[in-house]
């Protein structure tokens, strides 16, 4: 009977140590959990959203105007946003009545940049020119009147990405998996 402990206990614990050895490296280097807290994002992610960050993506490319990243706050004492990818490493990011332009070495004079996930009505409130340095990103949040965002606390280290949005599983009503709004349909 004490051996048939000892080898239950002992496959018992090796089981756990396997389960760890797969699970520990997924959830630190690959995957993360998120909830969405706050309006910054709707209509596009509400408060309560249960998502998967893909932490993968960014160590093998780098990240895509549109994208939707969760990224580490400096300024809020380390805590975790959700924000949208609007400007890129070298480009230059105007917000000037209502829009955002975008300045680029491939359209030096400029483009007013569409963006379809904003909801009907919605203006960028601000006034401001930004150029970005290399790993410097520009966010924004969807709901621009109630998103703390770029426009507040100035450009995004590459370093502070944590992820991409990658799939929201609740409410599941409302699950998908996520990409990059196409801008090619509208020649950004």
């Amino acid at each position: 009977m004490l051996s048939k402990i000892r080898t239950f206990l002992a496959e018992l614990l090796e089981t756990i140590f396997i389960s760890l050895l797969i699970i520990v490296p997924v959830r630190y280097f690959i995957i993360q959990p998120f909830f969405v807290k706050g309006q910054s994002m709707e209509p596009n992610f509400s408060d309560n959203d249960y998502l998967v960050v893909d932490e993968l993506s960014y160590r093998l490319r780098a990240p895509e105007r549109g994208e939707v990243v969760v990224l580490r706050s400096e300024v809020l004492a380390n805590q975790f946003l959700i924000k949208r990818i609007i400007g890129l490493p070298g480009e230059t990011v105007e917000i000037q009545n209502g829009q955002v332009k975008i300045y680029n070495a491939q359209r030096p004079g400029g483009f007013v940049l569409r963006e379809p996930y904003l909801a009907s009505g919605e203006v960028t409130d601000g006034n401001e020119k930004v150029t970005l340095a290399k790993d410097q990103y520009f966010v924004l949040g969807d709901n621009r009147r109630f998103s703390y965002d770029s426009r507040r606390w100035g450009v995004l280290a590459r370093s502070d990405i944590v992820g991409k949005a990658w799939i929201r599983l609740w409410p599941f009503k409302q699950a998908a998996v996520f990409a990059a709004p196409d801008y090619t349909q509208t020649g950004q």
